[in-house]
């Protein structure tokens, strides 16, 4: 069993930064595609951005430019720095560990943590 713990979640000004951490127990951490999704009150759970086990990366269309995904391997660590704040950026943010492509259900996702943006 894959377990993901994330850390940096907290209020922050609009225009402020944070950074989003996630760390996995897997030792096959290198080769899973890693990604953040956000959740609003009251909307689905979003893509946000993934990162490639060759880091290649991808990002929704809302935080192109102002978000910034990467990962460390040796620290098995998902990074998701955040900057230029919105409030529409306020949401549970959760880290997921993709390995479907190996494993049918090597899926898996974080606890989720609190981003809240004040206007």
């Amino acid at each position: 069993q894959v377990q993901l713990v994330e850390s940096g979640g907290g209020l922050v000004q609009a225009g402020g930064s944070l950074r989003l951490s996630c760390t996995a127990s897997s030792s096959t951490f290198s080769i899973a595609t890693m990604g953040w999704y956000r959740q609003a009150p009251g909307k689905e759970r979003e893509l946000v951005a993934t990162i490639t086990t060759n880091d290649m990366t991808n990002y929704a269309d809302s935080v192109k430019g102002r978000f910034t995904i990467s990962r460390d391997n040796a620290k098995n660590t998902v990074y998701l720095q955040m900057n230029n704040l919105k409030s529409e950026d306020t949401a549970v943010y959760y880290c997921n560990f993709d390995l479907t492509w190996i494993i049918d259900r090597g899926n898996y996702w974080g606890q989720g943590t609190q981003v809240t943006v004040s206007s």
